[in-house]
């Protein structure tokens, strides 16, 4: 039995893992984002009932392996808090804690569509991008606790005589032109209001798009472009055989199938079936996950 937890900026979703895998005593409640004791109470209290069950969490931020500390953007009263090691004291029980766009393909990974591969690359398209890689049944993390980090790096630069206006836009990280920019549902919104002038929801966007409008051309023609050449690059780099898609935007079949050959398209590679596919969880991704962690 392992105790798990999925934090994002609103919500703790806490559930326990029974032997057979099945998730129970599922839990949701706020998260105290701005108050490290009301953070850390929370989390100690969904766990009380359960005296010496091991506890794994899957957050929204980045974890360190070395250090222990997570950063999280939505969640910033844990950012010089080595969390595991805190809340293991606190709750005395052993704490593990990952990424959540790693758990989400360790969950791919091993029980979801990437199961039966030895290399795995998960890809979240939400309100922006992630990914994590999973390798022979295991996470692989890197320096500073990253790796799978595709979203990020100079990789929308504009070309020798541009007109001004092109879309390399600053990213949070401090860079400009990374995929995370104008990849997700956020980036799309962006990407059209560049190529049209025109505000509006991803949703309307990809609606347009599937009834074969014009006004929405430009916008699709640039998102896929620069995303399938993004995950050509991760492809080539790590061997994935396959790439399971969560978040908001892999619940648009059309559009992973056209990501899907453009990536195909792209790779070294010959690939005559999917590669880029609808991820099999789209809910429990993130328990589950952060349920399958193990020791470094």
């Amino acid at each position: 039995m392992i105790l798990c937890a999925d934090i994002g900026g609103s919500f703790m979703d806490f559930a326990v893992t029974m032997p057979d895998g099945r998730l129970d005593g599922r839990q949701k409640v706020p998260t105290p984002t701005d108050d490290l004791s009301a953070f850390m109470d929370a989390l100690t209290s969904l766990c009380a009932p359960y005296p010496g069950v091991p506890f794994h969490i899957a957050i929204a931020g980045i974890c360190d392996s070395e250090t222990g500390i997570v950063r999280a953007a939505n969640i910033p009263c844990i950012g010089a808090t080595p969390l595991a090691a805190e809340l293991g004291a606190r709750s005395g029980r052993s704490v593990l804690v990952a990424n959540d766009a790693d758990c989400f393909a360790l969950a791919e990974g091993l029980m979801g569509a990437g199961r039966g591969h030895n290399n795995v690359f998960g890809v979240i398209l939400g309100t922006g991008v992630g990914g994590g890689l999973v390798v022979n049944q295991k996470l692989v993390t890197g320096l500073g606790g990253l790796a799978g980090e595709w979203g990020h790096g100079p990789f929308v630069i504009a070309p020798p005589g541009a007109a001004e206006g092109f879309p390399a836009f600053a990213c949070g990280c401090g860079q400009t032109g990374c995929i995370d920019t104008i990849g997700g549902a956020r980036g799309l919104e962006r990407v059209h209001l560049w190529a049209t002038g025109i505000q509006t929801d991803s949703r309307t966007i990809l609606q347009a798009w599937q009834e074969g409008l014009p006004e929405v051309a430009r916008t699709m023609e640039f998102f896929l472009h620069y995303l399938s050449a993004a995950l050509a690059v991760t492809i080539n780099i790590t061997g994935s055989s396959i790439i399971p898609v969560g978040g908001g935007l892999s619940n648009v079949p059309p559009l992973i199938d056209a990501l899907d050959q453009a990536v195909r398209a792209r790779i070294l590679a010959p690939c005559p079936r999917p590669l880029v596919v609808p991820a099999l969880f789209t809910r429990d991704a993130g328990l589950i996950g952060a349920a399958c962690l193990t020791e470094p």
